[in-house]
């Protein structure tokens, strides 16, 4: 049997820590260099949880022809990453961000990313091919931050595309991700999530996105908006606290193991997102793929930066 490929739209960036000796009295600022996005962890942790001879995991965005962008191709496909829908734009450079972390975990974000690749990737010659394999996809995956480096009319084309994917069978996963900074207004990211909803089978949502978008609400109050554009199955992810899960009529909670030792919280919710997929499309029910999320997520906090090394990972549940 074909393997079936489903899709991962979004951004990739050259993610910047400083060393532990930068800046220190006698030591030269030094930076360490790695590779990270918000739908690329995804991506990367689902080829790592799934069979490849089943389910291949394809990520779509744009990248320079530079040497950092050759190297950021040649780490995806060292994971099993099909890279044959990465657009190369000669004239573009990809992303970078710095992260820095307090003693708890907790972590702040610089970008560099106004002109990067990813944000034209649906300008380039091969484009309209890429959306053509979206829209027969049984499964596309994003997020808001996909979506707000768009330009508004590359934001129509992809909306069409998920919508077309979704009447031909397939599903879409959208994960809230919401960066006020990305978007030209909160209304226009409301209406945005809005349509794009309108066309979600599976919302992973981080109750502080909600809540900086829409205003203070509870879980309750999200899951009962978030149904209401016709989504059937709706997490809500909420740090260390449990997450809630509505699907198939049921609501339930699923609490994470206690983590002690958090060294860095980046793509704690990429990480959970992608173990929560990789368990459905291996025929887990919502509360074990959701219990899969926390395990992973409970791994990936435990290790700086956002993709941790494969010795890292946790063993299957």
């Amino acid at each position: 049997m074909q393997a079936q490929t489903v899709y991962a739209i979004g951004e990739c960036m050259i993610e910047l820590q400083r060393s532990a000796a930068a800046g220190s009295a006698g030591h030269a600022a030094t930076m360490d260099y790695r590779f990270g996005g918000d739908t690329l962890n995804a991506a990367v942790y689902m080829a790592r949880l799934l069979d490849p001879a089943r389910v291949r995991v394809a990520y779509v965005t744009g990248l320079g022809v530079d040497g950092m962008s050759a190297e950021m191709l040649a780490s995806w496909e060292r994971e099993g990453i099909d890279t044959s829908c990465v657009q190369r734009l000669p004239e573009r450079l990809p992303g970078i961000y710095m992260i820095e972390t307090d003693p708890d975990g907790e972590r702040r974000f610089h970008y560099w990313r106004k002109d990067s690749a990813a944000r034209h990737w649906l300008e380039a010659p091969e484009a309209g091919k890429v959306l053509v394999q979206l829209a027969a996809s049984p499964l596309v995956y994003l997020s808001g931050i996909s979506l707000a480096i768009l330009a508004p009319a590359d934001r129509e084309l992809l909306i069409a595309a998920l919508a077309q994917c979704r009447a031909r069978g397939g599903r879409v996963v959208f994960d809230n991700n919401y960066r006020p900074r990305l978007w030209e207004s909160a209304e226009t990211a409301r209406e945005v999530y809005r349509r794009v909803l309108a066309n979600t089978d599976i919302a992973l949502l981080t109750l502080d996105d909600e809540i900086a978008l829409y205003g203070q609400e509870s879980v309750q109050q999200v899951i009962e908006r978030t149904r209401g554009y016709g989504v059937a199955e709706v997490v809500v992810k909420c740090g260390a606290d449990p997450c809630v899960v509505w699907a198939d009529d049921s609501l339930h909670q699923v609490a994470p193991e206690p983590v002690q030792d958090v060294v860095d919280t980046t793509a704690a919710g990429d990480s959970f997102g992608a173990a929560y997929m990789a368990a459905r499309l291996s025929g887990k029910d919502p509360q074990e793929a959701a219990r899969a999320g926390h395990r992973l997520a409970g791994a990936v906090i435990r290790v700086r930066g956002a993709i941790i090394p494969l010795d890292a990972m946790p063993a299957p549940l």
